[in-house]
């Protein structure tokens, strides 16, 4: 399963990259926005930043809603650096440029999924990876990780390539239990990351150890 950190700060993504487990990053404009970054220019030196700090994918969000103006953002944004995947919503125009950059060779991420149906299109179109956002659907008073075993299904049944990569996840037990369903990728927050370090048992038996040390070598 494959870590990515969903943030545009920049501290975040080195302390995720120090772990050694990092495999990549997600942003959207609302991350942008968080961080204080307006501007196309700014926007697109940021993302290239971002590039720099890890080895992986790094998912770069277009703000137009038409097919013509997703291409021409999602290819200027592709030319940014090789790391760059190109964020797609999943509207029609957004399938058809999935497509269109898909036989072209640039990878995409379609973005705000939230049924399988969506994801089985995305598929179809060709997509590198399927976001899911699974905590927004927890919001509803729906199951979100009900969605990820429907769409592992359908992509088992039929070979398709395209990973599935959990958005909105927004602790630990969302990370545990989308790798036990079979999620490719999961993206979330530092928290999420950091939070499967934690345990109670790790944390007194590590003091229990540095006690005994402490008295014998009085």
């Amino acid at each position: 399963m494959k870590f990515f950190i969903d943030t545009a700060n920049l501290e975040q993504i080195k302390e995720a990259e120090s772990l050694g487990v990092l495999d990549g990053v997600t942003t959207n404009p609302s991350l942008m926005a968080k961080e204080g970054i307006s501007g196309s220019e700014n926007i697109l030196n940021h993302y290239k930043t971002i590039c720099s700090l890890v080895d992986g994918d790094v998912s770069a969000e277009v703000i137009a809603t038409d097919y013509e103006g997703m291409v021409k953002e999602g290819e200027a944004l592709a030319a940014l650096h090789k790391q760059i995947v190109v964020k797609l919503p999943m509207t029609k125009d957004g399938i058809k440029a999935c497509k269109y950059f898909s036989s072209k060779g640039i990878k995409t991420n379609v973005t705000l999924v939230f049924s399988a149906g969506q994801a089985l299109l995305a598929a179809k179109a060709g997509a590198s990876y399927v976001s899911p956002f699974i905590g927004r659907l927890d919001d509803i008073s729906t199951d979100g990780l009900i969605l990820i075993q429907e769409i592992r299904q359908i992509y088992d049944n039929y070979g398709f390539t395209t990973e599935i990569l959990a958005a909105s996840v927004r602790h630990t037990m969302h990370i545990v239990n989308c790798a036990k369903i079979g999620a490719d990728v999961m993206t979330g927050p530092l928290s999420a990351i950091t939070g499967l370090l934690k345990h109670p048992l790790t944390d007194s038996g590590l003091a229990q150890f540095l006690a005994d040390y402490a008295k014998a070598n009085q």
